[in-house]
């Protein structure tokens, strides 16, 4: 779907509920309190500092609004959600992850923006947003979710490693065969580690992984929706990559907090991760090493395509006035300035495409940030990370991860090990 069309299907849709539109206030004129449930407020570091920076500057600039902030881990989210919301709890603006829109909106009353508030409005502030960013939020051409913090897969790699080992960093490598050749390389050269990646663990979902499968030209769902995937002939192959990949001694498998660790302390060749551990590594590296970026690495001749890691900012609130207070905050979080701050301080993509050579934003410091660069250049390119239907969502995306991690770290057949466990979750897909 193109922006345009986007945009003229938010129109017809506002026009379709003018009588709940029209029941929301058009201003916050009398205090209100709104809770923020935020995944970034339970981080350490910069993720935490900007998101509170943010709620600060937004609550001077609107006095009418009081923003709780709820820290909740990621891992937690829908488990906490639940909990809070079955005991009442006041649940009204969350920042979810775009696997668990979909169940957002069948079981947690999620709304979409288009039944909320006028259609010019909404256009107003989607104008200079990224139309791929735009588009990782809606179902059914409307927007659940409001892209907010979000990455593709980068390459983050050490160049004084890549130097140490014979190899140019000014050529990082570009496809999978190449990574097995530097990372082996590294080993040998430097007893380093070469190579690791976010595609597993318990924090890891799926995100990563599909954007490996798809780069391969697999998937891991029908696009209908209705069969799984993931154990087709080109997921196949893909995991056969990361296998022979761990097999071969240039795929390290280590825990995030190890793999974060080792590259910020100069122990990693190169980690394939989303860009919100930018800030961690780029502290790290510091006066210590010469930390680079690069995209994510490609099959054969075959184009990447990236899809986004990250969240959306999902309204639930069911009260009128707490909607529109969400709905301002979300419009400050997601302005200008605010992907200024979330960009800088933390490493996530800008989705207003339109401030990266704005001096007055992001301008000069992308100009000092060259590591920026590889995930502005996929967001040309990005795809959606495909949610799992229907309440045993969460179920199905631990079976094929089960699956996957066994297959590539455990020693089993990769065709049947996938084979059998997408026999076992399509039987949970509704």
């Amino acid at each position: 779907m193109n922006r345009k069309s986007f945009l003229l299907g938010a129109l017809a849709l506002s026009i379709s509920a003018p009588v709940l539109a029209q029941s929301i206030p058009a201003s916050v004129d009398a205090p209100v309190t709104i809770t923020f449930y935020n995944y970034n407020l339970a981080s350490a570091g910069n993720g935490k500092d900007a998101t509170e920076r943010l709620m600060a500057e937004f609550m001077a600039a609107n006095p009418n609004v009081t923003v709780e902030g709820v820290p909740y881990g990621a891992a937690e989210g829908n488990a906490r959600l639940q909990a809070d919301l079955a005991a009442g709890m006041s649940v009204d603006l969350v920042q979810l992850g775009f696997n668990s829109l979909d169940y957002a909106r069948g079981n947690y009353g999620a709304k979409a923006l288009e039944d909320l508030f006028p259609a010019d409005e909404i256009a107003g502030h989607m104008e200079g947003m990224s139309p791929n960013g735009l588009k990782l939020g809606v179902l059914d051409d409307k927007t659940y979710g409001l892209a907010y913090t979000f990455s593709t897969p980068v390459l983050f790699y050490n160049a004084d490693l890549f130097a140490a080992a014979g190899l140019d960093p000014n050529n990082p490598p570009q496809t999978w065969d190449e990574i097995k050749t530097a990372s082996l390389a590294i080993k040998d050269k430097t007893g380093n580690p070469g190579f690791t990646a976010g595609i597993f663990g318990p924090s890891a979902a799926d995100w990563l992984f599909q954007g490996v499968v798809r780069s391969n030209n697999g998937s891991v769902i029908s696009e209908d929706r209705t069969a799984l995937t993931f154990a087709e002939p080109a997921a196949v192959e893909a995991v056969a990559m990361l296998k022979d990949l761990y097999e071969s001694g240039a795929y390290d498998n280590v825990d995030v907090t190890g793999a974060m660790e080792n590259m910020a302390s100069g122990k990693l060749g190169m980690y394939l991760q989303t860009s919100a551990i930018q800030a961690f590594l780029v502290k790290g590296a510091e006066g210590n090493f010469d930390l680079r970026a690069a995209p994510m690495p490609r099959f054969g001749d075959k184009p990447t395509r990236p899809n986004n890691s990250g969240s959306a900012l999902v309204i639930l609130s069911q009260d009128p006035i707490k909607q529109r207070a969400s709905w301002e905050f979300m419009k400050f979080l997601t302005s200008k300035h605010g992907y200024t701050v979330i960009t800088s301080e933390i490493g996530y993509l800008p989705l207003r495409t339109d401030i990266v050579d704005d001096p007055e934003y992001l301008g000069e410091w992308i100009k000092d940030h060259p590591l920026i660069a590889p995930n502005l250049e996929q967001l040309s390119r990005l795809e959606p990370w495909d949610a799992m239907p229907g309440a045993n969502y969460a179920q199905i995306v631990k079976m094929m991860m089960d699956a996957a991690e066994m297959a590539v770290f455990g020693g089993t057949d990769v065709e049947a090990t996938l084979a059998d466990a997408q026999a076992n979750a399509q039987a949970l897909m509704p």
